[in-house]
């Protein structure tokens, strides 16, 4: 059974990096074949694919978060990491790490496997 687990603060200020971390169990995130991905959904709005990391380690992002991005991985932790930078209340959401067994892109991220996820707020 693979689980994934998101972890990070609930809480961050307008202008800061929002830092979350995902632990996997049940599988390898190095397992060929399968991306990683971090994926959010603000109130009363639809899933949102933000990135990915890819069993190789390569990351693709979604254009209209590309620029504060970035998604990282520890492999001997079986751990993959988002930050985002210079957020602002727009970014309030409930933030979810996945598993998608194919190469996501922003419009079609199919999962397999997602964590149950963590409210992240962005207020002063």
């Amino acid at each position: 059974q693979v689980q994934l687990v998101e972890s990070g603060p609930g809480l961050v200020k307008p202008s800061q990096t929002l830092s979350l971390t995902c632990t996997v169990s049940g599988a390898s995130i190095t397992t060929s074949g399968y991306y990683w991905s971090w994926i959010r959904q603000p109130p009363g709005k639809g899933p949102e694919w933000m990135g990915a990391i890819a069993y190789s380690g390569g990351t693709s992002y979604s254009p209209a978060l590309k620029s504060r991005t970035s998604i990282s991985r520890d492999v001997l932790r079986n751990q993959f990491s988002l930050q985002l930078t210079s957020v602002t209340p727009e970014d309030t959401a409930v933030y979810y790490c996945a598993r998608v067994p194919r190469a996501p892109t922003a419009a079609r991220f199919p999962h397999d496997y997602r964590g149950q996820g963590i409210q992240v707020t962005v207020s002063s």
